[in-house]
């Protein structure tokens, strides 16, 4: 790694945490984003330059702005696509009137054009109030916990959000030890109190549920690329959800 002139990174958000980890090192990481159908960049932040938290400003030649319905990220490029192949209602639902790419990411742009990424359109499920959930922010601050692997958090439908955890090997491999799972169990109990200490009402975390059994790829909970599958993880624990918010635990410890 001390010879790495140049890291970027751009298939997902990464925990500011890290990122200031990193820099600490020396080791200045570059984020940026794409999409196939725009010839895979159009953003990226600048070397030597403060622009943590965000995706950087646009390539030249690209114009951005905000959706005013969706608040979604919808771009214009001399590289865009023309459409997809043989699939006419999806180019159009992709693309605005005005020829805008849909990006299908939401989020906003500050006072000097940078560009920051707040979720995805799609990922953004209701309460039982009808109160919309940012599901990113907060589950980069529960990976960020050193015995966690993965994580997903989901509150559709919910009074409030439901975070799952999946430990790594050697946190799952402990867990059998009892002052070993005291102390995983006293980590996650503080990570609900520090991740509510400024949300509104329904952006609380209502509990941490750890799974203790490996999530792999065989068992279709992650992708080959070993992204998280949020819809399966969602499946697997729907039959639970009622009597997990029932229980009045922070956190719970599921087997399978």
């Amino acid at each position: 790694m001390d010879q790495c002139k140049y890291a970027a990174g751009c298939a997902a958000p990464m925990p500011q945490a890290l990122l200031q980890w990193c820099s600490k090192l020396r080791l200045h990481i570059n984020e940026g984003c794409g999409t196939t159908e725009n010839l895979t960049l159009h953003h990226i932040t600048e070397l030597g330059k403060s622009q943590q938290g965000t995706v950087g400003f646009a390539y030249k030649g690209v114009e951005q702005r905000i959706g005013a319905q969706t608040g979604g990220i919808q771009m214009r490029i001399p590289a865009l696509m023309t459409g997809y192949f043989k699939e006419p209602e999806k180019t159009q639902q992709t693309f605005t009137n005005g020829g805008w790419l849909n990006s299908g990411d939401k989020g906003s742009i500050n006072e000097q054009g940078l560009l920051r990424i707040t979720s995805r359109v799609k990922d953004l499920p209701k309460t039982g109030q009808g109160k919309y959930l940012v599901l990113a922010l907060i589950e980069d601050k529960l990976v960020m916990h050193g015995a966690v692997e993965a994580c997903v958090v989901t509150g559709a439908n919910l009074g409030q959000r439901l975070g799952t955890v999946m430990l790594n090997a050697e946190a799952a491999a402990n867990i059998a030890d009892a002052c070993a799972r005291s102390r995983t169990k006293a980590f996650l109990m503080a990570r609900p109190e520090s991740i509510d200490a400024t949300p509104d009402p329904h952006e609380k975390l209502r509990c941490v549920v750890v799974v203790t059994t490996a999530r792999t790829v065989e068992n279709d909970v992650f992708t080959p690329t070993f992204k998280v599958k949020r819809k399966r993880i969602e499946d697997l624990n729907a039959n639970h959800h009622e009597a997990w918010v029932a229980s009045g635990k922070r956190v719970i410890w599921q087997a399978s």
